[in-house]
């Protein structure tokens, strides 16, 4: 048996499917958290009936006409996969709204079961909706529940209730198949109609005490929380502590632990290999695999301990506050309020914010936020931020939160210079987003999530990073002619030879070693891989050991072994965060813009933008602290020149194009 889940967005219907089936997909509290449909079998204890099933979590959709891409993922699969039955997941506390989509799923003729979801907050409002008779008036099962609940959640009688209408026929209260959809018109007056028939449904079944011009708590709360001057600055200090927490106190201890599980782990394996096994194999062994690999894993408490923040503000629905803060910046430099949810996710993993860009309606506003949400540090990057935050900024806490602020600052100015390139710079959108109830975030679905991300990571480090960094240790130890590397030779390595060519390019920006471009390149790769080749090419592998090279003490070694000044570090980190992301982002880059002129733009621009973003930090910043420009500073500013040019001279034809546009307009 097979059924699909169907629901407005933030309807509860992820978590749903995540009780249902055991499975752990992303929860968040807003819209578009799903942006492509999720397919599990129902767990034992949720089937009563024994008989094999299949759930399929859509998308949420306010309506089966395609107006939106995560839409018109639903409304294919509905009406072209031969499905079993439907269940729609319907928030209670939101009747009017929900039901407008149950109408049109039970046009369709396929089974359907109501979950009335978040039964909990109803009744938490005084609010009572008549079951039966909303049954009745539907000519469809409806089954309360609570899907955030462990117990009495009332699922496994959901789950009953599909099976057993398996095959039944399905009758429409409100019948609106025959409206002719190329007429807007007649469209409209069927919505219309469809409206007034949902809102004479809800009047009869629904009881309410709570009246709408009495100002409720979670008014009073949106009232600073959403407030447009200070809801900035409580974000700031909300992720401030984020960092803090995660970067400076809690994660670094649950770090030292991990980092000397790593060590046990390399002397262990040091004995056994002895000393009579081959130099090659050992350093391969040691410095390239069990090195590098543990050097980013040994990242992986600061990580989990930012993801469960995250996860739980993301629960609690402040995320949901901070795109409607963001709206009225993004707004004027030609994005929407929604922009902010692909980039909010972006910080967990680039791939799943940039798909998370279907959800804006608005083409250049779709193309422009998946182009631009690479510049959010995501959590590839992070073992990077914490590299560098502790060995030359002794793990301030300021390095982190300042490089999500420049994420935030790149991403509004990049928009304002996209928006002029594509001459649209007169088009106005409208931002609705609806705001879900505050609630206690669920201390299991942030454990949950933290893991499913952390699994995600050591994967990734036991696959293509192991692989990269064991490629970088061979490429080091031969040279062109495939002989071992003479000691203190190391400029004649194979990877030298490939590194220096992009290392000339990188001295304006302070960093022209080729140890430090090879590992800019392999994070191309996977943005890890920059600590890893670190590691590995200057020797180390045992930098986050508190007894060696203790990366939570801010050691001065690694800052002298790599032979940069702070201000070289900080242009050495704003390049590897504000350059094009890894390999897989771009191609879900590739699939999202639908264009490849847009594609190659965004990375030329990405790059550009974090070579200038380097530049001029280490050249404003040496200026600053010695009195004179850096090494390289010609050379620099003709690449920012032509780069500044370039860019104005396509506003430029973008206004044209813009004016004319307008000129038509008015005429």
């Amino acid at each position: 048996m097979r059924i699909a889940l169907a629901g407005n967005p933030n309807s509860g219907k992820t978590t749903l499917f995540n009780a249902i089936t055991g499975k752990i997909e992303h929860v968040g509290n807003w819209a578009g958290v799903t942006v492509s449909k999720k397919e599990g079998a129902i767990k034992e204890s949720m089937n009563p009936s024994g008989i094999e099933i299949k759930a399929v979590d859509l998308p949420g959709a306010y309506s089966m006409s395609p107006f939106s891409s995560e839409e018109t993922i639903t409304r294919n699969f509905v009406k072209n996969e031969h499905l079993d039955a439907i269940i729609n997941i319907v928030d209670s506390t939101n009747l009017s709204r929900s039901l407008f989509f149950t109408t049109q799923l039970l046009e369709l003729g396929i089974p359907v079961v109501i979950a009335l979801n978040k039964t909990d907050l109803v009744k938490k409002k005084n609010t009572s909706i008549n079951i039966t008779k909303l049954s009745e008036q539907l000519g469809c099962p409806v089954v309360e529940t609570t899907s955030s609940q462990k117990n009495n959640n009332g699922l496994p009688a959901l789950i009953e209730a599909a099976v057993n209408i398996k095959g039944q026929p399905q009758h429409a209260p409100f019948d609106a198949t025959g409206v002719n959809l190329t007429d807007p018109e007649a469209v409209k007056n069927a919505d219309i109609k469809r409206f007034d028939f949902v809102k004479n449904i809800v009047s009869e079944i629904e009881t309410r005490e709570t009246k709408a011009n009495v100002q409720t708590t979670q008014d009073t709360v949106d009232r600073v929380l959403a407030h447009k001057w200070l809801g900035l600055p409580i974000f700031a200090a909300v992720m401030w502590g984020v960092f803090s927490i995660s970067q400076t106190h809690l994660g670094p201890l649950l770090a030292d632990i991990l980092a000397g599980w790593i060590d046990g782990i390399y002397a262990t394996v040091e004995g056994i290999l002895g000393s009579d096994v081959s130099p090659l194999l050992s350093s391969l062994l040691l410095d390239g695999i069990i090195g590098g690999v543990g050097a980013i894993v040994g990242f992986l408490p600061l990580i989990m301990v930012l993801f469960f923040l995250l996860a739980l503000l993301e629960d609690s629905g402040y995320m949901a506050r901070v795109a409607v803060v963001m709206d009225r910046f993004f707004k004027k430099v030609g994005l929407s309020g929604k922009s902010i949810i692909p980039m909010v996710i972006g910080t967990g993993c680039s791939i799943p914010g940039i798909m998370a860009t279907r959800t804006i309606q608005n083409e250049r506003q779709r193309r422009t936020t998946a182009m631009l949400t690479p510049f959010m540090p995501c959590g590839a990057k992070l073992p990077v931020i914490a590299l560098f935050a502790g060995v030359f900024f002794n793990d301030a806490a300021w390095v982190g939160t300042l490089m999500y602020f420049m994420g935030i600052g790149i991403i509004i100015f990049g928009a304002l210079i996209i928006v002029r390139i594509t001459g649209e710079k007169n088009v106005r959108t409208f931002f609705i987003l609806e705001l879900p109830e505050y609630r206690f975030p669920s201390i299991k679905r942030a454990i949950q999530s933290t893991l499913a991300r952390a699994k995600a990571f050591i994967i990734k480090a036991g696959t293509i990073i192991l692989l990269c960094n064991a490629a970088v240790q061979v490429m080091q130890t031969f040279n062109w002619q495939f002989q071992v590397v003479a000691e203190n030779a190391q400029d004649s390595s194979i990877l030298a030879g490939l590194a220096t060519p992009f290392a000339f390019i990188l001295i304006p920006l302070g960093f022209g070693a080729w140890q430090l471009a090879a590992a800019a390149i392999t994070g191309f790769i996977a943005k890890e891989n920059v600590v890893g080749t670190l590691a590995v090419v200057y020797g180390i592998t045992n930098f986050i050991d508190t007894d060696e090279l203790a990366l939570v003490s801010g050691s001065s070694d690694v800052a002298s072994i790599m032979g940069l000044s702070s201000i070289a570090a900080l242009s050495y980190l704003m390049f590897n965060l504000f350059t094009p992301p890894c390999f897989a982002a771009i191609g879900a880059m590739n699939a999202e813009l639908e264009n490849k002129r847009w594609l190659w733009a965004g990375v030329a621009f990405q790059f550009g933008m974090g070579y200038f973003v380097a530049f001029t930090t280490y050249q404003v910043g040496t200026f600053v602290t010695t009195g004179a420009v850096g090494q390289g500073f010609i050379y620099g500013l003709i690449a920012c020149a032509a780069l500044v040019a370039t860019l104005i001279y396509t506003m430029r034809k973008g206004d044209i194009k813009a004016e004319h546009e307008l000129e038509l307009y008015n005429a």
